[in-house]
């Protein structure tokens, strides 16, 4: 039996093949994810999984160096933002606009699907190294 915290199996095994510089996004069930990238639908109702708890059981497994944030997220979801930033801590934090974002899925090893109903409850991982 597995014996740290993440137990998602596909996101697991994202998260042990990823190499330096390589990005994983977690999103709102409502964002709208490429028929090229991966798909870990973890969503089961409203809200449940939610983002922020979705970050932070990845971040138990995945080393980060960056974060990709839509712009618009501080604007309208601000409670959203300051989580992501209480989350990674010092980690770098890089602003892009949505639409940026959206497009940038397509370069991500896969896209996990909350059920988080907030707007813009958005990011991208990009995997740093642990040495």
């Amino acid at each position: 039996m597995k014996k740290t915290a993440l137990l998602n199996s596909q996101i697991c095994e994202v998260v042990s093949k990823m190499g330096h510089k390589d990005t994983l996004a977690i999103g709102d069930c409502g964002l709208p994810i490429p028929d090229s990238t991966k798909r870990i639908d973890i969503a089961l109702i409203k809200n449940i999984p939610g983002f922020i708890e979705t970050l932070n059981s990845i971040l138990t497994e995945l080393q980060i160096e960056e974060v990709i944030v839509a712009k618009e997220t501080f604007d309208v979801s601000p409670h959203v933002f300051n989580e992501i930033k209480k989350a990674v801590g010092d980690v770098k934090i890089t602003f892009i606009a949505h639409e940026e974002l959206k497009y940038q899925l397509k370069e991500c090893k896969a896209v996990v699907r909350t059920g988080e109903q907030t707007p813009y409850a958005n990011v991208i991982l990009k995997s740093g190294v642990v040495f």
